[in-house]
C-alpha cells in the first residue's frame, strides 16, 4: 500500500451518526409540549377516522371512583388500558376508549358531610337537593382532577366525552335498568341481616368491606334448661360461646348440630352443663369450674351423652328472663347444620336480628327479628335490657361496651350467668373500607335481587342452561327456567379470564354469593324508584308511570323523585295517598354495574358495542365491578356483558409490604413525573408481572430508568445512522450478508412474539422481548459488530447499504412495538426522522421482510463470541491491550460453526485476528501488526501506524476524487 510520511487527520472521512435527538431525555420537561400537541391536533379523533369501518375491539373502562388524586393504582390501571387499546389498534382495529367515572355513593357524601362538622354544621339540617348539589359539585372537581392526571400518564382517550355516573343520562339509564327487574318481577322487600355500618349508617356490600385482625371478648353463658324429653336435662345448663356479647340481648333460640355428640356433665358444686364432649377440656380448662373424675371410661360425671338430634323439643329461658316480656319467652333448641366443634361449646346461640345464619334457621320456625339496634348501633330506647340509658345501651361496636367489665358481662354475672369472659379473642373481622370501622350484621327491611328465583326471558334468543352443568339450549319461551346464579355461572363458563384463575375466583363467589341488597340508606345516590301499595305492599309495575319517572330523571337528575313530584309521577290512574315513595337509593356498584347499558349500548358513542371484548380491572374487582356488570347484564340481557375479563394484581411497596399513608411508603406517579416523567411510570407498569402483587419504590424506578436510557440510546443510534438515509440505497435481502439476514431472522421472531403477547395481553412479554432486543441483540451485538461497516465503509459499499436496509426496516418495526409503550419518547423520536409527518400513533403493525436462518448455529457463534470477550477482558484491565482491536485470539477449532472464515470471525469477534486451535480454550496476546489511521483496525498490510487499510486507501481515494 502507499506510504506517506504526513500523517493525515482521517476524521473527516469517517462517516459518524448524526443526530438532534438528545442523549438526555428530560422527558418531565417534553412531555406536556408533547401532550399539547397531541391535544391541538385531535390525536384521538384522527385515530378514530383512520380506523373507521375497521373490525372493532372495545375495552370498557371501569369507572375509577372521583375521589382523590391519581395514585399509583390508578396509573397502572389506566397504562394498561391504554396498552390493550394502543396495541389493538397497532394491530389495526379501531379500538376506541372512553373514561368514565363513578360519582354518587357514601365515599364522597361523607366527604362533604366531613366540611359540614368542620364548620360544626348538620347535613340534615340541609335541603337535600342542596347537599346532593354539593356531592355533585365535589365528585366534579375530581373528575376534572383526575382527567388531567391521566391524560399527563399519555392515556389517550375520548377525554372530551367522558361518561360519568351522575350525568343525568346516565342516572335515567341506571334508574330504566332498575325498572326492568322491576317489571320483571326481580325486586323483592325483605328483612335480612345485612353487613351495616353504624358510623356511616347504612347497609354496606360484600366489595365495600375489608377483614382486619381484631382482640374481642370470648365468653361462656348459660342457659337454663326449663323443658326436654330427656329428663336429666331439665334445671341442666345449656352453654353457648360467642364474641359478640352485644348480640345476647336479641337472643331468641339455641341451635345444636344433629350429628354432634353432646354431654351433660355435672360439676362440684352440683351444676349440670350441656356442651359438646369433645370441647369439654376446652370449656372447663376456660371457666375454671372444677369437675370431679370418675371411673366411667370418660372422666367425667356424665349425666347423659347422645347426639344432638336428641335435644330436638328441649327448651330453655334466657339469663335475663326475670326482666320479664321478651326476656321471659321461652328460647327453643333448634337443629342447625352449620353448628361445628371447631371452637366453643358445639351450642350456638340464636338472634336473627345479626347473623344470616341466625336468621335463616329462626325464620325456619317462625321466629321473626325484633330490629331492637338503630342505624347507628344503640338499642331501642323502650327495650327492656339496656334500653333508655345511652351510657348503657350506645354500645354495639363499643370495645368498652364488650369488655368482659362492660354493662353485657356485669348484668349476666349478676344474673349468675356468665361462666367467663376474657378479653383476648383474635380473629379477622369486617370493617368498613371508607370509615375503618366495625360493621355489624343488623337486620332491616331492605330491596334485594334474588339469586335463585327463574328470571324472566328476553326479548332475543339467549343461551340457558337446562339444569346446572347442563346442555345449553337457545330459547326465546316464557316458559325459561334459568335463574339470576345458573345464568351468571354460564356467563363465567363463557367467558375468558387472563389469568385464567379469575374464573375460579368470580365463580366461586357467585355460586355461593346470597341474594344481592341494592338498597342503601343515604342521600348522595340513584334513587330506588318505586312506589309502594301502602296496603298490599307490592310496588307498582306500570310503563306509563315508569317512562314518566325515567324521563324526569333525564331532564333533572336525581332530583326528579321528590315528595313534590311523586304525584305528578303517578299521574291520573293513582292516587299518592295510596303510595309510599321509596327514598332509599341505590348500591353503587348497581350503578358501575349498568354502564355497560348507558355506555356500550348508547348512541352517545356509537363506536362503541356490547358485550365489549375485555373488562380489565384489579383482582378485587371479581367481588365487585365485575360481578355487578355480570348479575345486572345476566338478568337484563341473559348473558354477560364482556368476552373477556383481564386482572391485575396489587402494587406493593419495595419491601412487598401494603402501601400506606402512616407508614410512608406509598410511591405518588404524580411526583414520580416530575423527576422521571411518564414514560418511565409506564415503563414500570409494563415491565412487571402485573397479573400478581407487584413492586415500586425509588431502587426500581431506578432500574427503570436504566432500562429506558438504553432504549432512548437504541433510538438514538438508529436516528444516527440513518441520517441521510435514502430508500434507494436499500437491498433485498438475498442480496445481504449473512448476519443481516441472520438479524432480519430474530425480527421475525420478535414480532411473531410481539403478536402472541398482544393476543394474550402478556405486556411483560411484550416489553421484556423488546428490552431484549435492543439491549442484547441490537446495541450489545449487531451495532457493535457493524459500526466499522457504518463508519468506514464507502457509502456505496453494498455491505454497509444492507447495513443501513436492516436499520431502517428495525427502526420502522421497534418504533412501533414501543410507540404503546413509551408514548411520548416514541413521538420524539418519530418527529426527529420524520418532523413533517403525522403521529407515530396512527401508524400500523409493521411489515417484517421474510428471512430465515439457523438458529443453533449463530447461537453457538455467540456463545464463542462471549467466551472470545471474557478471555480479553483480563488483559484490558491489565491494560495490555486497549481494545479487543489489538487482539489475536485463538479458539478451539471444534467450536467455530461451519461457514465462518477466520476473517469472518475476526469480524463478528471485533479482533485485530482469529485463528483456530486444537486447545479446548481461547488463547489471547497483543497483535503486532500496525493500526489503521482511519478504522484503527490491526491489519498485516498496514505497513506502520497512522497508515490506511486497504478498505480504507480505497474509500478515501474516491472522497478525494469526488466520487
Amino acid at each position: 500500500m502507499t506510504e506517506s510520511t504526513d500523517k493525515r487527520d482521517y476524521r473527516d472521512t469517517v462517516f459518524l451518526p448524526k443526530t438532534d435527538f438528545p442523549m438526555k431525555a428530560g422527558l418531565p420537561q417534553k412531555e406536556p409540549g408533547i401532550l399539547q400537541r397531541w391535544q391541538d391536533e385531535k390525536l384521538y379523533e384522527k385515530l378514530r377516522a383512520a380506523r373507521k369501518g375497521r373490525e372493532t375491539f372495545i375495552l370498557h373502562d371501569g369507572p375509577p371512583y372521583a375521589n382523590g388524586d391519581m395514585h399509583i393504582g390508578h396509573a397502572l390501571n389506566h397504562i394498561l388500558k391504554d396498552m390493550v387499546c394502543r396495541t389493538q389498534s397497532l394491530a389495526g382495529k379501531d379500538a376506541p376508549y372512553v373514561p368514565g367515572w363513578d360519582c354518587h355513593g357514601l365515599p364522597i357524601e361523607w366527604k362533604v358531610e366531613e366540611q359540614y362538622r368542620k364548620k360544626k354544621l348538620n347535613k340534615d339540617e340541609v335541603p337535600a337537593k342542596e347537599f346532593r348539589a354539593e356531592c355533585r359539585a365535589y365528585a366534579q372537581h375530581w373528575v376534572d382532577t383526575q382527567s388531567s392526571q391521566l391524560q399527563r400518564l399519555g392515556v389517550n382517550g375520548d377525554w372530551d366525552h367522558p361518561y360519568l355516573t351522575m350525568q343525568f343520562e346516565s342516572e335515567a339509564a341506571i334508574v330504566a335498568e332498575l325498572l326492568k327487574f322491576a317489571e320483571s318481577g326481580q325486586l323483592y322487600r325483605g328483612a335480612k341481616p345485612v353487613m351495616w355500618s353504624p358510623v356511616e349508617k347504612t347497609a354496606l356490600a360484600e366489595a365495600e368491606v375489608e377483614y382486619e385482625d381484631i382482640v374481642s371478648t370470648q365468653i361462656d353463658v348459660a342457659f337454663e334448661i326449663t323443658e326436654s324429653p330427656i329428663e336429666e336435662l331439665v334445671g341442666a345448663y345449656a352453654v353457648i360461646w360467642t364474641t359478640t356479647p352485644w348480640t345476647i340481648p336479641v337472643n331468641q333460640a339455641l341451635a345444636y348440630g344433629p350429628e354432634v355428640n353432646y354431654a351433660a356433665i355435672r360439676a362440684v358444686d352440683g351444676k349440670i352443663f350441656l356442651i359438646a364432649g369433645e370441647l369439654a377440656n376446652a370449656f372447663f380448662g376456660r371457666t375454671g369450674i372444677e369437675t370431679t373424675a370418675i371411673e366411667n371410661g370418660y372422666g367425667w360425671d356424665m349425666v347423659w351423652s347422645g347426639k344432638g338430634s336428641d335435644l330436638a323439643g328441649t327448651v330453655a329461658r334466657h339469663p335475663m328472663h326475670h326482666l320479664g316480656g321478651f326476656f321471659a319467652e321461652p328460647r327453643p333448641f333448634l337443629p342447625g347444620d352449620f353448628v361445628t366443634t371447631d371452637s366453643g361449646t358445639g351450642l350456638v346461640h340464636m338472634a336473627p336480628d345479626h347473623g344470616e345464619d341466625d336468621f335463616e334457621l329462626c325464620k325456619e320456625h317462625g321466629i321473626s327479628p325484633k330490629f331492637v339496634v338503630d342505624a347507628g348501633g344503640v338499642y331501642r330506647d323502650d327495650w327492656l335490657w339496656l334500653g333508655g340509658d345511652d351510657e348503657r345501651r350506645r354500645a354495639v361496636i363499643n370495645p368498652n361496651f364488650n369488655a368482659p367489665d362492660g354493662p353485657i358481662c356485669e348484668d349476666l354475672k349478676e344474673a349468675g350467668a356468665l361462666l367467663s369472659a376474657s378479653a383476648d379473642y383474635q380473629h379477622s373481622y369486617p370493617h368498613s373500607w371508607r370509615s375503618k370501622k366495625k360493621v355489624i350484621f343488623r337486620c332491616t327491611p331492605q330491596w334485594f335481587v334474588p339469586m335463585d328465583k327463574p328470571i324472566a326471558p328476553f326479548d332475543y334468543p339467549v343461551a340457558v342452561p337446562d339444569a346446572i352443568g347442563g346442555a345449553l339450549a337457545i330459547t326465546t319461551d316464557a316458559k325459561q327456567t334459568a335463574t339470576l346464579r345458573e345464568t351468571a355461572m354460564k356467563a363465567i363458563s363463557e367467558t375468558r379470564f387472563v389469568p385464567e384463575k379469575g374464573r375460579n375466583r368470580i365463580g366461586s363467589m357467585v355460586e355461593g354469593r346470597p341474594d344481592w341488597v341494592l338498597s342503601r340508606q343515604r342521600a348522595w345516590g340513584v334513587p330506588i324508584t318505586l312506589f309502594v301499595h301502602r296496603e298490599t305492599g307490592e310496588y307498582l309495575v306500570d310503563k306509563a308511570v315508569n317512562d314518566r319517572i325515567i324521563a324526569a330523571v333525564r331532564a333533572e337528575g336525581v332530583d326528579a323523585w321528590s315528595d313534590e313530584s311523586a304525584q305528578a309521577l303517578l299521574g291520573n290512574d293513582y292516587n299518592l295517598d295510596d303510595y309510599e315513595r321509596i327514598t332509599d337509593i341505590l348500591d353503587v356498584w348497581f350503578d358501575s354495574g349498568s354502564t355497560h347499558a348507558f355506555v356500550l349500548e348508547s348512541d352517545v358513542w356509537p363506536e362503541l358495542s356490547s358485550p365489549a371484548d375485555l373488562y380489565l380491572e384489579g383482582s378485587d374487582q371479581h367481588r365487585g365491578w365485575f360481578q355487578s356488570s355480570l348479575l345486572e347484564s345476566c338478568a337484563t340481557r341473559g348473558r354477560a356483558p364482556y368476552k373477556a375479563v383481564l386482572t391485575h394484581g396489587f402494587t406493593m411497596a419495595a419491601d412487598g409490604k401494603k402501601m400506606s399513608k402512616s407508614i410512608g411508603n406509598t410511591v405518588d406517579p404524580l411526583k414520580v413525573m416530575e423527576e422521571y416523567g411518564a414514560d418511565i411510570i409506564r415503563l414500570w407498569a409494563l415491565s412487571v408481572d402485573f397479573t400478581e402483587d407487584h413492586r415500586i419504590g425509588p431502587e426500581i424506578l431506578k432500574g427503570v430508568a436504566d432500562q429506558y436510557r438504553k432504549l432512548r440510546n437504541t433510538f438514538r443510534y438508529l436516528l444516527g445512522a440513518l441520517s441521510d438515509y435514502d430508500p434507494a440505497e436499500a437491498v433485498e435481502v438475498k442480496d445481504m450478508p449473512e448476519l443481516e439476514r441472520y438479524m432480519l431472522a430474530l425480527l421475525v421472531d420478535l414480532d411473531t412474539k410481539m403478536k402472541r403477547s398482544v393476543e394474550d395481553f402478556d405486556f411483560n412479554a411484550y416489553t421484556r422481548a423488546l428490552v431484549d432486543f435492543c439491549n442484547e441483540d441490537l446495541s450489545a451485538f449487531f451495532f457493535d459488530i457493524r459500526k466499522d461497516r457504518l463508519y468506514c465503509d464507502h457509502p456505496e459499499g453494498l455491505e454497509r447499504r444492507a447495513y443501513r436496509t436492516v436499520l431502517d426496516t428495525m427502526f420502522q418495526a421497534l418504533i412501533r412495538y414501543a410507540a404503546p409503550v413509551l408514548v411520548f419518547t416514541a413521538e420524539e423520536v418519530w418527529r426527529t426522522r420524520y418532523p413533517d409527518g403525522e403521529s407515530v400513533h396512527l401508524l400500523e403493525w409493521p411489515e417484517v421482510p421474510h428471512s430465515t436462518t439457523d438458529h443453533h448455529r449463530w447461537r453457538a457463534l455467540r456463545e464463542l463470541r462471549e467466551s472470545v470477550t471474557e478471555a480479553i477482558e483480563p488483559l484490558r484491565r491489565e491494560k495490555t491491550i486497549r481494545s479487543g482491536l489489538e487482539a489475536e485470539v485463538v479458539v478451539p477449532a471444534s467450536a467455530v460453526p461451519a461457514g465462518f472464515s477466520d476473517a469472518d470471525l475476526a469480524e463478528l469477534f471485533i479482533t485485530g485476528a482469529v485463528t483456530r486451535g486444537d486447545a479446548d480454550g481461547v488463547s489471547v496476546t497483543k497483535s503486532s501488526d500496525a493500526k489503521c489511521g482511519r478504522c484503527w483496525r490491526l491489519l498485516p498490510e498496514v505497513s506502520e501506524d497512522g497508515d490506511l487499510c486497504d478498505r480504507c486507501e480505497d474509500v478515501v481515494g474516491k472522497m478525494d476524487a469526488g466520487a
